[in-house]
C-alpha cells in the first residue's frame, strides 16, 4: 500500500462501534451524535476528509491508520494515497 495521505470518516456509516479508538484512540474519538471524528491540530474535530498532516496525531503509522479503518465494522473510515487514490476500502 502506498503512503496514506488523507483519510476520512463516511458519517452514513459511522455507527460509534468505537473500534477505531480502540486501535488509534490519538486519532479517532466520537463526537455528541456518536459518530467517530478526527482532531486537527487547529482543535477542530471533523470526519471530512483530512490531510494526515493537519492532525494532532500526525505521527500515526499507515499501519495504525490502516488497522483502525479495518477495524470497522461498517468500513466507514476511508483512506487515500498521496494520489488521491482510494487505498482502502478498495473500491
Amino acid at each position: 500500500m502506498a503512503k496514506i495521505a488523507k483519510l476520512c470518516v463516511k458519517r452514513d456509516l459511522c455507527i460509534g462501534a468505537a473500534s477505531c479508538i480502540a486501535v488509534s484512540p490519538n486519532v479517532f474519538a466520537l463526537d455528541g451524535e456518536n459518530k467517530a471524528v478526527m482532531t486537527k491540530k487547529s482543535g477542530v474535530s471533523t470526519s471530512d476528509t483530512t490531510n494526515v498532516a493537519e492532525l494532532v496525531a500526525d505521527g500515526t503509522s499507515d499501519d495504525e491508520l490502516l488497522l483502525a479503518a479495518q477495524s470497522c465494522p461498517t468500513k466507514a473510515i476511508f483512506l487515500y494515497d498521496e494520489t488521491g487514490k482510494q487505498a482502502y476500502p478498495e473500491s
